[in-house]
C-alpha cells in the first residue's frame, strides 16, 4: 500500500482505477507561484513539496506525489476563487489551446522519482449564457483553469493532445512507470 499525498478525490478514482492500493493523506503545504517561476519547475516544486510533507509520518511507505497546473501564454491559471475569476478565466481559454502540465512524484526511502505530463487542450468558443450555466454547475470551483475534463466541460473540448488522465490531475502512464521503478505494482500484474 503506497501513500497518496492528496485529497483529491479524481486522483484516488485513478489510482483506483488501475488497481493501486493506497492511503490517502492530504499536504497541508503554501501551493502559491513563486515571482517568475515556470510553469514546469512550479509543478515539480508543488509535486515533491506535498510527498514530502506527509513522508514523514509514513518514513516505511512510498508516497505519491502530484500537481496540476494549467498554463496558458506562460501564465498559470489556478482555481478560481470567485464567480467573476472563473467566467474569466474560462472566457479566456475558450476558443484557444493551452497546456496542461501535471507533476508526479514518486518517494521511496531516500530516493526521488520524478516525472511531467504535458498536455494540450483547445476549447471551442463558448458564450457568456454557457460560462454562466457551467459556472451555476459548482464543478468549475475547485478546478485549476476552472474546469473538470471528464465533466460537463467536456462538451466545451475541441481537441486534447497528450494525457487525459494527466489532465484530470494524475497521467496514468507516467504514474505506473514511477511506482513500478520503485516495487510498487497494482493489481493488475499477474
Amino acid at each position: 500500500m503506497i501513500i497518496l499525498a492528496s485529497q483529491s478525490p479524481r486522483r484516488a478514482e485513478l489510482l483506483e482505477q488501475v488497481g493501486v492500493r493506497f492511503r490517502a493523506e492530504p499536504a497541508a503545504i503554501d501551493e502559491g507561484v513563486l515571482p517568475g517561476e515556470a510553469a514546469p519547475d512550479y509543478v515539480q516544486r508543488i509535486a515533491i513539496a506535498k510527498a514530502r510533507a506527509v513522508q514523514g509520518a509514513f518514513p516505511d511507505r512510498v508516497v505519491l506525489g502530484a500537481d496540476t497546473a494549467v498554463v496558458l501564454d506562460r501564465t498559470i491559471l489556478g482555481k478560481p476563487c470567485s464567480r467573476a475569476e472563473g467566467m474569466r478565466m474560462l472566457g479566456t481559454l475558450a476558443g484557444r489551446m493551452h497546456e496542461v502540465l501535471t507533476g508526479v512524484v514518486v518517494l521511496s526511502h531516500d530516493r526521488c522519482h520524478y516525472r511531467l505530463s504535458r498536455s494540450r487542450v483547445v476549447l471551442r468558443s463558448i458564450s457568456p449564457r454557457e460560462l454562466a450555466a457551467y459556472w451555476a454547475t459548482g464543478e468549475p470551483c475547485d478546478k485549476a483553469g476552472g474546469y473538470a475534463v471528464q465533466g460537463f466541460a467536456a462538451m466545451f473540448i475541441e481537441h486534447i493532445e497528450g494525457s487525459y488522465s494527466g489532465i484530470m490531475g494524475l497521467p496514468l502512464f507516467e504514474t505506473m512507470q514511477l511506482l513500478n521503478a520503485v516495487g510498487v505494482r497494482s493489481d493488475w500484474d499477474v
